[in-house]
């Protein structure tokens, strides 16, 4: 029997609707589901993010992009259309299973065509649990372009959260810089790698400051309403939660509110057991709720500060204000921002991420005891034809032509390479230094999974090129939330690290992170018919080839809507057209 209420009792229903919403006409009269319609150009615009302008893309002229809130259950009909005048673009429903509809997934190259300049393509999907999300660009680097905006899914009619606040706010956080997108994807490519820097600064809901000091009162924001910083307003005596959600193409961050604690409540769309804590740790990929009570001094202003952390920082902290009503909102606080913690600590980043446990007293299933399958992926740095790559296994990932979804779908000869990729790595590597062999291999090649299987991957990670470094790494898997079973450092042993595992309660999340010279384990069932993209979620990293396409249950997949399709196709691939 189905728990009366709960996210599990949301996720049973909302597969029902999938299937009626996709094979039945008249469903959302029939079962009383809600579709929201939304109409959407992207097109380039000129803004001033952190009060230089530059070129950004923009949403009906919105950055970031308009915010989507939907309740758990409801259909999202998006008619996408590309204003761009030379270039492709698909959007990515970032956290959003796409039960039932694995064309939607909004991966270029893996789940759907890049839509054309002119052309219009319509993602509809259910999301079928509530929770903190976003919404991205994933063709090219476009995301670091500024193509993102919020999704938030709250809960279903009829059911509560499990904790209790007075208002809430949501945050997205990103980073911008002032060289541009197509400059930054030729220096990736160029040999030598040109780098694309640190961050020219760093966002809160699309606004921040270039080269002055908000602390300091130096930023001059008259006439300038697209960087100056949104005010947070609040009365005394409350609960307040926070939606922090990074779409950061480069910088971790560390997120404090002064002088106020956090508690946090949910991570990437899926309840934790609350806990207490004075700053957030938050890589590129993930979501959070925390809740804070508005107990200080009301007569004053407050800071809340996101820093970089897990690089050596050259980037200001993007600052916003919490402002009690009874001061004005302009005012700015008196006491110097939060401090960010050291940008290495990394100790103090895994002690963060191991509090992460899955709510007791929620639906969310608890992992299974044992795999099935087990794949070790060595995340290395390496040389590829004079180019600089990142390599899983020592293969960069080059996606190709056709969509994979399609292609394996209808079976299409020479779509992608069909040698499966290595799903090991020689047991001697020495990851705490440079690889005597730098050179990899590019391919394109599909972990295909058996249906309904358990997996463990293994992210293991290692020394970059040069001598003594070693990175930090956010991995996001579409199509699925995992469980994230551990982390440790240096080298995964078999049957020793293992004993490390959480197999009681740990976290269910779609992003995780691995360490400098560490590695991370993750657990999930391969349950949801699809190609999906699994990848390290910094942009330069994934455009340099960090990343793998996993694919199960392809042939249960029916009726991909043609638009999805068609690209890359040859005579060979499909045979003789007909007379």
């Amino acid at each position: 029997m189905l728990p009366s209420s709960g996210p599990f009792r949301t996720r049973m229903i909302s597969i029902f609707l999938i299937g009626c919403i996709l094979v039945l006409s008249g469903a959302e009269s029939a079962l009383g589901v809600k579709t929201r319609y939304f109409k959407w150009e992207v097109e380039y615009v000129f803004w001033e993010p952190d009060c230089i302008e530059h070129p950004v893309m923009a949403i009906n002229g919105q950055f970031p992009g308009p915010t989507i809130r939907a309740k758990a259950g409801d259909i999202i009909h998006v008619d996408l259309t590309n204003k761009l005048s030379t270039e492709g673009v698909v959007i990515h429903w970032h956290g959003i299973r796409q039960i039932g509809t694995p064309w939607a997934d909004g991966t270029a190259s893996i789940s759907q065509c890049a839509i054309n300049p002119g052309e219009t393509f319509p993602y509809q999907f259910v999301v079928d649990k509530p929770g903190t999300y976003f919404y991205h660009g994933h063709f090219g680097m476009q995301r670091s372009a500024g193509l993102y905006g919020s999704l938030i899914v709250e809960v279903a009619d009829g059911e509560k959260e499990p904790f209790h606040y007075n208002g809430e706010f949501n945050l997205l956080l990103s980073d911008w810089w002032h060289k541009s997108v197509h400059d930054q994807e030729l220096g990736l490519s160029a040999v030598p790698m040109r780098w694309i820097n640190e961050p020219s600064s760093l966002l809160i809901n699309g606004r921040g400051q270039y080269n002055c000091s908000l602390a300091a009162g130096t930023c001059k924001f008259t006439g300038r309403e697209q960087c100056a910083p949104r005010v947070l307003r609040v009365l005394p005596n409350k609960t307040y939660r926070l939606r922090l959600a990074s779409t950061t193409a480069l910088a971790s961050l560390n997120v404090a509110v002064a002088n106020h604690k956090m508690v946090v409540v949910e991570a990437d769309g899926n309840y934790v057991e609350p806990f207490e804590v004075d700053d957030l740790y938050i890589y590129s990929g993930e979501s959070y709720s925390v809740l804070i009570k508005t107990d200080q001094d009301p007569t004053k202003n407050y800071w809340i500060s996101a820093g970089v952390i897990g690089r050596k920082p050259n980037t200001t902290q993007a600052l916003t204000i919490l402002n009690y009503q009874s001061v004005h909102g302009g005012k700015l606080p008196a006491s110097q921002p939060p401090v960010t913690p050291s940008w290495d600590d990394y100790a103090r980043m895994r002690s963060f991420a191991e509090k992460l446990r899955t709510l007791s007293r929620s639906y969310l299933p608890r992992p299974p005891l044992s795999h099935h399958h087990r794949i070790a992926l060595l995340n290395t740095q390496n040389k590829y034809g004079g180019q600089t790559k990142w390599a899983l296994n020592n293969v960069s990932l080059s996606l190709p032509a056709t969509p994979y979804l399609g292609s394996m779908s209808y079976k299409l000869k020479g779509a992608f390479d069909p040698t499966p990729p290595p799903e090991s790595f020689p047991g001697d590597y020495d990851i705490m230094v440079p690889a005597a062999n730098s050179n990899c291999t590019v391919g394109n090649g599909v972990y295909v999974l058996p249906f309904n299987s358990t997996v463990d991957i293994i992210l293991q990670n290692a020394n970059a090129l040069s001598a003594n470094t070693s990175e930090v790494h956010p991995w996001h898997i579409h199509g699925h939330d995992f469980w994230v079973l551990g982390y440790g450092d240096g080298k995964f042993v078999e049957g020793v690290s293992d004993k490390k595992f959480n197999l009681k309660d740990p976290p269910l999340k779609n992003t995780a992170v691995i360490f400098p010279f560490g590695w991370t384990v993750l657990r999930f069932v391969a349950d949801n018919p699809g190609a999906w993209a699994f990848h390290c979620h910094i942009e330069p990293h994934l455009h340099m080839g960090m990343g793998v396409v996993l694919a199960e249950g392809v042939e249960r997949i029916r009726r991909i809507p043609g638009q999805a399709l068609g690209c890359g196709l040859t005579a060979k691939m499909v045979g003789k057209p007909h007379p």
